[in-house]
């Protein structure tokens, strides 16, 4: 940045947001953070996503406005990671999941985790994803 351009922008100092000054005007500089690249975001960062532009449009517009989306997904997706391993752990420990089972009736210890992943992943969709 040369020192016309640093002349030319200002951060209002209540809301954080930087502005620029096109010719009589100052617009503020918006980072589009929705555009968080693909390889960033995971499974639950995604979903998130998917859902406040499908049902949330108002939040999703104040985080983007914000800028605060990309940060909002990448702890959504964080939180919802450790509380999958977290409650997998917990699920299967409860319900004496254990590599015997797997080693003597295989069918039957897919069937057990199928059913924890999906009962897990139910928790975590209504408590961080669809809210």
């Amino acid at each position: 940045m040369n020192n016309n351009e640093l002349k030319e922008r200002f951060i209002d100092e209540k809301t954080g947001i930087e502005y620029i000054r096109k010719g009589d005007y100052y617009f503020p500089n918006l980072v589009d953070s929705a555009s968080v690249k693909a390889n960033e975001l995971g499974k639950y960062g995604k979903l998130r996503l998917k859902y406040l532009l499908e049902h949330k449009k108002v939040d999703y517009t104040i985080l983007w406005v914000e800028n605060k989306l990309r940060s909002h997904l990448l702890e959504i997706d964080k939180t919802a990671n450790e509380r999958f391993n977290l409650l997998m752990k917990q699920f299967i420990e409860q319900e004496n999941v254990t590599e015997e089972l797997k080693a003597t009736n295989q069918m039957e210890w897919v069937c057990r985790m199928n059913n924890i992943k999906n009962r897990v992943e139910e928790i975590i969709f209504n408590e961080l994803i669809y809210v």
